[in-house]
């Protein structure tokens, strides 16, 4: 491997350090306090150069157990990006600055990602709504959902939480890039979901096969993409719709391809895309067509007018 391989690969394994640290439902030190003889939770840590103490709820042996693992999962886990930081150092390593408009459009995109989630899991035909995809993404859980359709929404935070990452987002929009947004869309679901599919898959309500994808093609391909003297709206839609229509993976490939796309978009202050609820429909179907036609014109230029958000 060489050493700028080395460097990618550890900045993506930091930025899922990351991601793993913002799913936890509590962070900090737990603390219990009682008040005219009852007792209550709150976990104290500091920011900013201050303590702070937040309310979790009325004392149980429950909770107490909840917010003691979600403390040594956190220790662990800065231990992690702690020795990575480490690696990244003797590799010569040195975080680069992001543009304030990259910065800006990494706080655009993380304002609207409930809302992106959301619109995710309506593509894919997740049985969801608008509160309940809220409560998944803040509390990890959720009644009257299958457990599989609460795994997506939690695997689209995931790598939602991953692409925004700033190491991440400096890294290249590449062919690795893709495969472990892939692995994480489809953690849970497959053992390697990142990996390059081998077997044939059918695509549903349309009759277009995709062959099966070589790796040096798809990586050659993406690298004309992304050298392609295009805006960067029109090279994020191409990195989009080649990676559906190629289906690389096994499985996830719209949520994959669509998160991927994004990582370019920010990447380079330009927004993001996602298809709105309202315009799944019509998605769907230019999507079908575009399979079966290999025409792109009419879904570019509906990704760009009904699905593209710049700021």
């Amino acid at each position: 491997m060489s050493q700028f391989d080395e460097i990618q690969e550890n900045l993506q394994k930091k930025a899922e350090c990351q991601a793993r640290l913002n799913l936890l439902p509590y962070e900090g030190t737990p603390e219990i306090k009682t008040v005219s003889e009852q007792k209550y939770l709150y976990v104290r840590k500091r920011e900013a150069g201050r303590v702070t103490s937040t309310y979790v709820g009325k004392y149980s042996q429950e909770l107490h157990q909840v917010l003691l693992q979600s403390t040594a999962e956190a220790r662990k886990i800065r231990k992690e990006i702690r020795a990575i930081d480490k690696k990244l150092a003797g590799l010569g390593y040195q975080e680069g600055e992001l543009s304030a408009r990259v910065m800006q459009n990494i706080d655009f995109a993380r304002a609207h990602m409930k809302s992106n989630i959301y619109d995710q899991a309506v593509l894919e035909g997740v049985a969801t709504s608008f509160p309940q995809t809220e409560e998944i993404i803040d509390n990890g859980k959720v009644s009257g959902m299958t457990a599989t359709d609460v795994q997506k929404i939690l695997n689209l935070k995931h790598a939602w939480e991953f692409v925004l990452d700033p190491d991440i987002i400096q890294s290249p929009s590449n062919y690795y890039m893709l495969c472990h947004i892939a692995k994480l869309v489809n953690e849970g679901f497959f053992f390697d979901g990142g990996r390059i599919r081998s077997v044939p898959v059918t695509i549903g309500g349309s009759s277009y096969v995709p062959p099966i994808p070589i790796e040096a093609d798809v990586k050659e391909k993406i690298e004309d993409i992304l050298q392609s003297p295009h805006t960067d709206i029109d090279i994020a839609i191409s990195l989009c719709l080649y990676a559906m229509r190629t289906q690389i993976f096994i499985d996830g490939n719209k949520r994959a391809s669509v998160i991927y796309a994004n990582h370019y978009l920010i990447a380079h202050g330009e927004g993001f895309l996602v298809i709105p609820e309202e315009h799944v429909s019509a998605f769907k179907k230019l999507l079908v067509e575009y399979y079966e036609g290999d025409d792109d014109t009419e879904i570019r230029v509906f990704l760009k007018e009904k699905c593209w958000r710049s700021f």
